[in-house]
């Protein structure tokens, strides 16, 4: 008897078809991004790779909606974001997307709690809801005995666990990171990439820009290597670093 067994096939939180960012240069028109296709599974974490110049950067912007590409499309929640007009673009920023950075920008005058809440703020989530959903986000980061401080008295892994906590607090489906463990000792970046790498339980994809490959390799399930703006190649990374 033949057994058929049924592969199931990967949701896409993410589809890149032909995407193109050119930059024009006095003369010279730069192409940070060039003729890129890829596709990002739903719950996937991605690291994206290469070397400084390589489009990381750029193509992270794209997918985040901070920038607009020249050509192609970006489909992300059904809908093609490059054709978004400015006020849609801000609301699925805003509703989809989180996103942490290397410099942890957090306000220094706020605290960790008046931090996290403040996405809801501009969100215009309704006042009585946003305790519980700030100590949602916190809980997820370890960081609930530490409301009331600043963040001048947080370590440097503390206050990027605050910022990633900023970015769980609207509840995103899709987790960008810009060099998230750059400022930080190794023992620490292990522990925010732990951190993040728990996020997809929750049905997160997250997309990270590294040039910290042993990481990468340790904590994503996919790499990406990028160089001169075009997507160069793709392969397995969990379980290959000990």
């Amino acid at each position: 008897m033949i057994d058929h067994k049924i592969v199931p096939v990967p949701v896409p939180a993410i589809q890149l078809d032909h995407i193109s960012r050119h930059y024009t240069m006095g003369a010279s028109s730069v192409r940070a991004v060039d003729d890129l296709s890829l596709f990002i599974a739903q719950n996937e974490f991605l690291a994206l790779l290469g070397s400084s110049g390589s489009g990381k950067s750029t193509l992270l912007n794209l997918i985040g909606g901070l920038d607009r590409p020249t050509s192609g499309s970006i489909i992300s929640n059904g809908q093609n974001i490059a054709e978004l007009s400015s006020l849609d673009l801000a609301r699925y920023r805003r509703n989809t997307m989180g996103m942490i950075f290397q410099s942890f920008n957090l306000l220094t005058r706020m605290t960790l709690e008046e931090n996290v809440e403040l996405p809801l703020r501009l969100a215009e989530v309704d006042r009585a809801e946003r305790p519980g959903r700030v100590r949602e986000a916190l809980e997820r980061v370890q960081l609930t005995h530490r409301l009331g401080h600043r963040p001048a008295e947080l370590s440097g892994g503390e206050q990027q666990r605050v910022a990633i906590a900023r970015a769980l607090v609207n509840r995103p489906k899709i987790l960008l990171a810009d060099e998230p463990t750059g400022n930080l000792d190794s023992a620490t970046g292990e522990a925010i990439l732990t951190l993040l790498q728990e996020q997809t339980k929750y049905g997160m994809t997250i997309v990270m820009v590294t040039h910290e490959r042993a990481l990468a390799e340790k904590f994503a399930d996919r790499l990406a290597i990028m160089g001169d703006g075009k997507l160069l190649s793709t392969s397995a990374a969990k379980g290959l670093a000990q």
